[in-house]
C-alpha cells in the first residue's frame, strides 16, 4: 500500500534536537485507562482512553487529498483503513491492540474462506441480514461486481492493485464490466446463490484470506455504479454513509440507519459523525492535534520534521506520542526505460552514491525510521537481512559509485530528474538530501514535486508521463498489503503490476526471474519455504539495482486527549485503527 517542503537546515536541527530523546527512549507506558490520555507509546500495545460512549464527531485532516475514497479505486493505506467505516469487505483485520490487530477475521463473510483444489479455489458465504444504506440487501453478486470493476476497468478506475486480474482464471482476457457484453461477467467468480461466492484461480494462492481484506471486495450494486463518478454518490455497507462529498475539499459521514450491529462484530461505530478535510498543511494538522482541535491525522505518517522537537522534548506532548513501525520502506525507484537507468551500471552508481545517513537525518532521525538495506522491512514475514551496497556509516561509497559511472559510459556523471510528493515535508527533506549526496559523484538530480493525491495516477505511476518527462528517479514509500513478503513485493516488483496509470511498480521492473519467484512462492503451501522465497525475491531485485532502499519507516503519531479507543494497527501501516476510535467532542 502507498504510504510527507522542508530544508536541510531544518532537518539537521531536528536531528540534533532529537538525539538524546531517541537514544533514551521511554518506559512511562501505563496503557491508558478509561478517561485517560495514556503515556508515551501506550497505543502501540494497548487501547488508550477506553470508552463505550457514543456521540460526538471524529474529525480527520489530510495534507493533500485521497487518490479516491471509492473502495474500488484506491491504494493508499489510510484509505484502506478509512473505507472500512462505509465499505465492509469479505474479511478484515481484527480491530485490536498489538499483534492481535494482524489477525484476519470474517467481515461480510460468516467465516474465513474455505480452500479447495490445492488452494486454487476459495469459497465464502455471506452473513444473513446484510443491507445497504438504502435498505436493499447485499448479495454475493455485488461482491463479484466490485472485484470486476476494481480490477478490470483501468480506463475508469486505475488506482488499485491487480491481484485478482493476475490470478483469476481468464483474468488476462476479461475486458471488465464496462466493456464486456456478457451480463454474467467473468466466469471464474461464481455466485451460485445470493450468499455464496467462489473464486477460481489459475494457481494456488495461500494468502487469499488476506487478499479478501482489500477494499476491492466491498460490495457495489451494478445498478448504482457510475464508473469514475461513483465516488460522488457511493452506497454504504458499513455503519456510516456519506452525507456530503466535495472532491479536493473533504467529506462528512453520518450514521447508516440500515447497518445492523448484530451482523457486524468488528465495528464499534461510536461517533455520530465523521468529518475529513483535504489539503490542510501538515504543520497545521500537527498544531490542530496538539491543540485538541482534531481527532487524527488521516495520513497516519506522523508529525512533520519541524514539529518533532516540540512533541518529543516537551513532556506534556511527549506522553501523547506513539512511535510506530510502519511495516513500510521509503525507497527510490530507478525507471528502467529512462536513460541512463536502462544501464545497470548507472543504476549501481546511484546505489553506491547515496548517503543514507543524511537521508535518515533529513526525515527526522531515529524517531522516523532506520536506514534500510532491503526493500522488505524487518517486520514483514520473509525478511532476510543483507546489504548489497554496504558503506561505512551508511554514508555511501564515492569511489565505487564513480567506478560504476565509468562502467556505464558516464565517467563525469549525468543529469536526471527525481520526483517527490510536494505536500509531504519529510519526503521533500529526504529528496533534498538525496540530491545533495548525488552531486558528490557528479549526478545532478533536478527535483520535480507533485501532489500526493494524484502522484501515482498522473505522474510517478504513469509510464507515459514518466518517459516523456524523463523521471529517472522516483521517490516513493511502500507498505505491505498484508504482512507477508508477497503482500509487500508483488505490486511493486511483478511485471504484471505495470499499468498505464496508477501503478506502483515505478521502476517498470519486468524481470522473468523475479516474476517467476513471486508466482511460484504464493502457490507454495509450505509456510517456511514460502517465507524464504520472499527473501530470494528481495535479493533478485537488489541484483537488478532498480530500487534504492532508504528508510524502514516509523510514524511519530500524536493522539489528542479527546480521541477515545486509540490503538496502532500494524495491518494498516502503523497508523491508528479507525474502526475503534471515538471522540469526546
Amino acid at each position: 500500500m502507498k504510504t510527507n517542503k522542508a530544508t536541510v537546515v531544518v532537518a539537521t536541527a531536528v536531528a540534533l534536537a532529537l538525539g538524546a530523546t531517541a537514544c533514551g527512549g521511554s518506559k512511562d507506558n501505563d496503557g491508558g485507562g478509561k478517561g485517560g490520555s495514556g503515556a508515551t507509546d501506550a497505543a502501540l500495545t494497548s487501547v488508550v482512553n477506553k470508552s463505550d460512549k457514543k456521540g460526538g464527531t471524529l474529525s480527520l485532516a489530510l495534507s493533500d487529498e485521497a487518490d479516491s475514497l471509492d473502495p474500488g479505486n484506491t491504494y493508499y493505506g489510510w484509505v484502506q483503513n478509512f473505507s472500512r467505516l462505509y465499505g465492509r469487505t469479505l474479511t478484515t483485520f481484527k480491530p485490536a491492540a498489538g499483534k492481535d490487530g494482524l489477525t484476519v477475521v470474517p467481515d461480510l463473510a460468516d467465516g474465513l474462506g474455505k480452500p479447495s483444489d490445492g488452494a486454487k479455489t476459495w469459497t465464502y458465504h455471506l452473513r444473513k441480514g446484510l443491507k445497504y444504506d438504502d435498505g436493499t440487501p447485499i448479495t454475493s453478486k455485488d461482491v463479484k461486481y466490485a472485484v470486476e470493476r476494481s480490477n478490470f476497468a483501468p480506463e475508469a478506475l486505475s488506482n488499485g492493485p491487480t491481484y485478482f486480474k493476475a490470478h483469476l482464471i481468464g483474468g488476462d482476457k476479461y475486458k471488465g464490466p464496462y466493456k464486456d457484453k456478457n451480463p454474467d461477467g467473468i466466469s471464474s467468480i461464481e455466485t451460485p446463490d445470493d450468499s455464496t461466492i467462489v473464486f477460481k484461480l489459475k494457481d494456488a494462492f495461500a494468502d487469499f484470506d488476506y487478499l479478501a481484506t482489500f477494499s476491492q471486495t466491498a460490495p457495489v450494486p451494478a445498478a448504482k455504479d457510475k464508473g469514475a463518478d461513483y465516488v460522488k454518490k457511493m452506497v454504504s455497507s458499513g455503519p456510516y454513509k456519506f452525507q456530503s462529498y466535495e472532491e479536493g475539499k473533504g467529506a462528512t459521514l453520518v450514521r447508516n440507519p440500515n447497518w445492523d450491529a448484530k451482523t457486524d462484530p468488528n465495528r464499534k461505530a461510536l461517533p455520530d459523525k465523521i468529518s475529513i478535510r483535504f489539503k490542510v498543511k501538515q504543520e497545521t494538522v500537527d498544531n490542530d492535534l496538539m491543540a485538541d482541535n482534531l481527532s487524527v491525522d488521516a495520513s497516519g505518517t506522523g508529525v512533520a520534521p519541524a514539529n518533532q522537537p516540540k512533541v518529543l522534548t516537551e513532556s506534556k506532548y511527549k506522553k501523547q506520542t506513539d512511535d510506530s513501525y510502519a511495516g513500510a520502506t521509503s525507497y527510490i525507484g530507478l525507471n528502467l526505460h529512462v536513460a541512463p537507468f536502462d544501464n545497470v551500471h548507472c543504476r549501481k552508481a546511484v546505489q553506491w552514491g547515496i548517503d543514507k545517513a543524511s537521508v535518515q537525518a533529513a526525515q527526522g532521525g531515529d524517531p522516523k525510521g532506520d536506514v534500510a538495506t532491503t526493500l522488505l522491512p524487518p517486520t514483514v514475514n520473509g525478511y532476510t537481512k543483507f546489504d548489497q551496497y554496504p558503506s561505512a556509516g551508511n554514508k555511501g561509497d564515492v569511489a565505487k559509485a564513480k567506478a560504476e559511472l565509468k562502467a556505464c559510459g558516464k565517467p563525469k556523471g549525468f543529469s536526471t530528474n527525481i520526483s517527490a510528493r510536494s505536500d509531504r515535508p519529510a519526503e521533500m527533506s529526504m529528496v533534498t538530501a538525496v540530491q545533495a549526496s548525488l552531486k558528490k559523484i557528479g549526478v545532478n538530480a533536478e527535483i520535480k514535486s507533485f501532489p500526493a493525491g494524484k502522484y501515482f495516477q498522473n505522474f510517478a505511476g504513469n509510464p507515459s508521463y514518466v518517459h516523456s518527462h524523463k523521471l529517472g528517479m522516483i521517490m516513493t514509500a511502500w507498505g505491505a498489503d498484508w504482512p507477508t513478503g508477497f503482500g509487500f513485493l508483488d505490486q511493486i516488483a511483478n511485471g504484471s503490476a505495470i499499468k498505464p496509470s496508477g501503478g506502483n511498480n515505478v521502476q517498470e521492473l519486468n524481470d522473468p526471474k523475479v516474476n517467476k519467484l513471486l508466482n511460484q512462492g504464493i502457490g507454495n503451501t509450505d509456510d517456511a519455504a514460502r517465507a524464504k522465497t520472499w527473501g530470494d525475491v528481495d535479493k533478485a531485485i537488489a541484483d537488478e539495482a532498480s530500487a534504492v532502499p532508504l528508510i524502514y519507516r516509523k510514524n511519530l503519531l500524536f493522539r489528542p486527549t479527546s480521541a477515545t479507543n486509540v490503538t496502532v494497527t500494524q495491518a494498516y501501516l502503523g497508523m491508528y485503527d479507525y474502526l475503534l476510535m471515538g471522540s469526546n467532542k
